[in-house]
């Protein structure tokens, strides 16, 4: 069965429910991992704050894969500010008009106190 996955929140629910229904438990899957059961709980519990790597492995873990998909016909655009949930690194930054920046604070040098620990 195919699961297809649009937002970030999507992946939670589908790790739990992957991981039970081939019975195991998180303590299971940890041991499998190399972690302990709250890492893997963490994991689980965030996905997206994990690496790609060991989602991938935790995904083989679970008998299941990423297949990606086009959504969109061949040339077609799709524009950042449409794509909910989308990170803001992948949106453009604002546009900042010149002379519209402050000057910069002056920097203040450290003192040359040592400190001994």
């Amino acid at each position: 069965m195919d699961y297809p996955i649009r937002t970030l929140q999507q992946i939670r629910p589908l790790l739990v429910g992957l991981r039970k229904r081939t019975g195991m438990s998180q303590a299971k899957v940890a041991a499998l991992l190399g972690v302990t059961q709250q890492s893997y709980a963490k994991i689980e519990a965030n996905p997206a704050t994990t690496s790609v790597e060991r989602l991938f492995t935790i995904l083989r873990l679970l008998g299941s894969e990423i297949v990606l998909s086009q959504s969109i016909e061949q040339g077609e655009v799709v524009a950042p500010e449409s794509i909910p949930d989308l990170p803001q690194a992948f949106t453009a930054p604002p546009r900042i008009k010149k002379g519209s920046v402050a000057a910069p604070q002056k920097v203040i040098p450290p003192s040359k106190k040592t400190e001994h620990w």
